[in-house]
């Protein structure tokens, strides 16, 4: 698999769907089980975020769409939570999830479009991964 798009409830129980999804995508992609292991942690880091300060426990939905290569994996993760944009804040002074997110992810953006938060990060490729 390299590819797979999902819109789940945001709750904290579909988590592992998506991440095990993930896995996936990067190991078809021959990633090491470090940097899947990194990048799902990454990955379930922002949804916890969603989830708990976004949402604040109310109903929501959270698509993530996946593509992985040989290169890289991206994972674009959007929701209807209030706006918030992690990366205008510098690293541990918003909580150490952001910061940890920079770390295990090579490249982090955000966009606000039509009423929706969209987070995508990107792993590269390192040699050995």
């Amino acid at each position: 698999m390299n590819h797979f798009e999902v819109l789940v409830p945001a709750r904290e129980t579909e988590i592992f769907r998506v991440t095990d999804d993930i896995a996936e995508v990067m190991a078809a992609q021959d990633f090491s089980p470090a940097a899947v292991r990194e990048f799902s942690a990454a990955v379930k880091e922002v949804m916890t975020n969603i989830i708990r300060h976004g949402y604040r426990g109310k109903p929501g939905e959270i698509r993530v769409s996946c593509t992985g290569s040989p290169e890289k994996v991206a994972v674009e993760i959007a929701d209807s939570a209030p706006a918030f944009d992690p990366t205008k804040f510098p690293g541990a002074d918003r909580g150490p999830g952001i910061a940890f997110v920079r770390q295990a992810a090579d490249i982090v953006t955000y966009r606000h479009r039509d009423h929706r938060n969209i987070l995508t990060l990107v792993k590269v490729r390192r040699k050995g991964e």
